[in-house]
């Protein structure tokens, strides 16, 4: 294999692919990237085994081939570089070459024989949905996700469409978003759960690509395919049934009061300096013309803060974990919120003012 592609171009591949490579010592091709020369491009494939990432670039083949190479230590390595045409092949004993005007470097490889191959998704169903949409969906949603749990379930976005309307659901139990959007062309059935991992370095791969582009996503038993661009990602999808989630999601609310999300984030973060001594639990009071954070008396003290609004319903107090409160507000931007209270044994709801497509719960804690 020889070859010769600018480092820009290569830097951009390997940062892409990147993010499907694990440590492993069991089996070290995993920790490598899958460089394969063809026609008059360069591909490039990551797997940790449960998501796979493919990208290529252009670039003057001289010679096909393929080799696996050390992922991380490649990306660091092409980042050093200049701005400028990097010469590549492959030398006897799988040693990789890298040469541009100024350095030249070898770093052992691994024969391609030895990389797993990537399973093929046979569609059963699939839709299109825009960059600009599923970013905003993925942001809205996967931070309520389960991280570390005994049911693997909940470590995973769920997915399902309805006709042309996509949504997506999050819980870890103790929290749930969820968001619906508009998706086209769809087809098949489709109800499936993805890993949050998967979910998650699909977001921060979509910022690369723009906004109006179409993301095309591919659903089998096992797989699910998204595919943007030049990058195409493959992952596996967790057995299971996801919960019954709308039987938790209230009817109805007996307070609601509208507030600014950057001044309730705000005060949640001073009470959190202190509300974190106790488990980040904090006491939501609501008037009829203020809301009031305060938290219970911990080893450095006691917080206390007013925000003046408008309420509904009468006044009602809820115990909730600042923390969940303040993630759901920087995941959902710069909106206003509603939030709704019914009895203190009913979870709070969080909305966008204005919009019905997403709501948020948060399970209550003991006053």
């Amino acid at each position: 294999m020889r070859l010769t592609c600018s480092q820009k171009d290569l830097a951009n591949a390997l940062n892409i692919t990147n993010k499907a490579v694990g440590l492993s010592n069991t089996l070290p091709v995993l920790n490598n990237v899958l460089v394969r020369a063809e026609s008059k491009k360069l591909f490039f494939t990551t797997t940790n085994l449960e998501i796979a990432i493919n990208y290529w670039i252009d670039a003057d083949i001289k010679n096909e081939g393929e080799i696996t190479i050390p992922s991380k230590l490649l990306t660091n390595y092409v980042g050093y570089l200049k701005d400028t045409e990097v010469k590549l092949s492959v030398e006897e004993g799988d040693s990789v070459l890298l040469e541009t005007n100024d350095s030249k470097t070898k770093i052992k490889g691994i024969p391609s024989s030895e990389f797993p191959s990537i399973p093929t998704v046979e569609k059963e169903g699939g839709f299109l949905v825009t960059v600009k949409d599923l970013s905003s969906a993925i942001a809205h949603v996967a931070f309520a996700s389960a991280v570390n749990t005994t049911r693997p379930i909940l470590s995973g976005i769920y997915i399902l469409v309805e006709k042309n309307e996509l949504i997506m659901v999050a819980t870890d139990s103790y929290r749930l978003a969820e968001k619906k959007l508009k998706v086209n062309d769809v087809s098949g059935e489709i109800s499936c759960i993805v890993p949050n991992k998967t979910i998650t370095e699909l977001g921060m791969i979509l910022g690369l690509v723009k906004e109006d582009s179409n993301v095309e996503v591919i659903v089998s038993k096992n797989q699910i395919y998204f595919g943007v661009d030049k990058i195409k990602i493959t992952s596996r999808l967790i057995d299971g049934q996801f919960p019954n989630y709308q039987q938790v999601i209230p009817k109805t609310s007996k307070t609601k009061t509208i507030l600014n999300s950057s001044e309730l984030s705000l005060a949640l973060k001073r009470i959190n300096l202190f509300a974190k001594e106790n488990n980040n639990k904090v006491l939501i009071k609501i008037n009829p013309s203020e809301l009031i954070i305060t938290t219970d008396t911990t080893q450095y003290g006691v917080g206390e803060v007013e925000i003046k609004t408008k309420s509904e319903g009468g006044s009602n107090e809820i115990a909730l974990n600042s923390q969940f409160m303040l993630d759901v507000l920087a995941n959902i931007g710069p909106n206003d919120v509603v939030l709704e209270l019914g009895e203190k044994t009913s979870p709070a709801i969080i909305r966008i003012s204005g919009k019905e497509d997403y709501v948020h719960i948060i399970m209550p804690l003991k006053i």
